[in-house]
C-alpha cells in the first residue's frame, strides 16, 4: 500500500524535506513500518563486491538517508561482520529514529563447515554480536538467511525461528523475516509457520533475466508479508562492469549479460540503470533493495526511479528485451549443489 505521508523516521533537522516528499513510501506488511520504495543494501560495504572507499561509502549512505531512503539491510555473512561493523561506525552519528534496519542470522563463514548454522544457540549469539557491531539495542527486522541451505526446514522453524521469537520478546528485534533464492522453498517455510513471519526477502528474481517473483506476489500479499525485492542488477550481472568472480550464474548467462553490456557500452549507456528501471516496475513489492557504494550509483538509481529513461535508453532497453533477454534464466540449485558437494567431500 503506497502512502504520500512522510514516515515516522522523518526528522526535521536531519532530512531534506523536499527530497523526502518526493520519495514514495509503503507499509511493510503487517509490521506497520512505513518504508521507502528504494531501500539500501549494505552488502556492498564488505569484501563481497571488492574493495570500497570508506569515505565515499559513508557519504553515500548519509546522502541516501537524508534523501528519504529509510530502510537498511545487512547481514553477518557480508564480509563476516565487515558490513555490520562499517554501518555501526557510520550510524553512531545518525539519530536512531531516522532509519529502520534489518540484519540476518543463519549464514556466516566462508569456511564450508561453518558457513551455515540455524541452531537456537548460534541464532542468539549471532544477533547479540550483530547488535554490538551495529552499536544498537535492537534491530527492526531480523531475518533467517538463505533457508534453502538448512539440512531441513524443521531446524529453521523449530530452532531458529523459535529463538528469534524469544529475542523479539526480549526487545532485541521487532519483526521476523525470511530470505532465500528458491521461491518454492520460501513459500513452503511460510506455509509451515503460518503467521510467524512478517517480512520476506527475495533477491534477483525480478530482473531482466528472471521475472519469476511475479508468480509469488499474490501469495506473499495474502500472508500480509512485507515484500522486499532485492538486487535488480542480479548481483552485478546486469552492469557494464560485470559480476564478481564468485557469481553463481552459468557461463551461458554471463556471456548473455556481457553481450548486453557491450551493446550498452557502444551506446554510451549503463546497463545497470536499465536493469534498475526494469526492476522498479514490479507491482506489489513493498520496497526495492539495492546496494550503492558511491553517490554516482545512488544518483543513477534515484534518477531511474524518479525520471525513468530518456528516449535513447528506452530504445536500447527494448532492443535488449527483443534480442538478448528473450527468455527467463536463473541459477537455482547451482550454489546449493556446490555447497552440498563440498560438505560431502569434507565428510569423506
Amino acid at each position: 500500500m503506497s502512502c504520500i505521508s512522510l514516515p515516522a523516521t522523518f526528522t526535521d533537522d536531519f532530512h531534506e524535506e523536499d527530497k523526502c516528499n518526493r520519495m514514495q513510501y509503503s507499509t511493510l506488511g503487517k509490521t506497520g513500518l512505513l518504508i521507502s520504495k528504494i531501500s539500501f543494501g549494505a552488502a556492498v560495504f564488505s569484501s563481497i563486491y571488492g574493495e570500497f572507499d570508506a569515505k565515499e561509502a559513508k557519504e553515500t549512505l548519509i546522502k541516501a538517508l537524508k534523501s528519504g531512503i529509510n530502510y537498511i539491510d545487512t547481514a553477518p555473512w557480508y564480509g563476516q561482520g565487515q558490513s555490520e561493523k562499517f554501518l555501526g561506525q557510520v550510524l553512531k552519528d545518525i539519530p536512531r529514529s531516522t532509519y529502520y534496519i534489518a540484519t540476518k542470522v543463519g549464514r556466516y563463514s566462508i569456511n564450508y563447515k561453518e558457513m551455515f548454522d540455524f541452531s537456537a544457540k548460534r541464532t542468539r549469539e549471532s544477533l547479540e554480536k550483530s547488535l554490538k557491531l551495529l552499536g544498537l539495542d535492537y534491530v527492526d527486522v531480523i531475518q533467517i538467511h538463505d533457508i534453502e541451505f538448512a539440512k531441513d526446514l524443521d531446524i529453521v522453524i523449530n530452532e531458529c525461528l523459535s529463538e528469534l521469537q524469544q529475542l523479539v520478546n526480549e526487545g532485541k528485534a521487532k519483526f521476523i523475516g525470511i530470505t532465500g533464492y528458491p521461491l518454492d522453498c520460501l513459500k513452503e517455510c511460510i506455509m509451515r509457520a503460518p503467521g510467524k513471519f512478517d517480512v520476506v526477502l527475495s533477491y534477483t528474481r525480478y530482473t531482466l533475466l528472471d521475472n519469476s517473483l511475479k508468480g509469488y506476489i499474490e501469495f506473499f500479499q495474502n500472508e500480509n508479508l512485507g515484500i522486499v525485492c532485492a538486487s535488480g542488477h542480479a548481483m552485478g550481472l546486469l552492469t557494464n562492469c560485470g559480476p564478481p568472480s564468485w557469481h553463481p550464474a552459468s557461463d551461458e548467462q554471463k556471456q548473455l549479460c556481457r553481450k548486453a553490456a557491450n551493446i550498452c557500452k557502444q551506446a554510451g549507456i549503463e546497463l545497470g540503470k536499465l536493469a534498475m528501471y526494469h526492476f522498479f516496475q514490479l507491482s506489489g513489492a513493498t520496497t526495492f533493495l539495492t546496494g550503492m557504494q558511491t553517490q554516482r550509483i545512488l544518483d543513477m538509481n534515484l534518477n531511474a526511479f524518479y525520471c525513468g529513461l530518456n528516449l535513447k535508453e528506452q530504445e536500447v532497453l527494448q532492443l535488449l528485451k527483443d534480442t538478448v533477454f528473450t527468455k527467463s534464466y536463473n541459477w537455482e540449485g547451482i550454489e546449493l549443489d556446490h555447497y552440498r558437494s563440498a560438505m560431502e567431500n569434507l565428510q569423506n
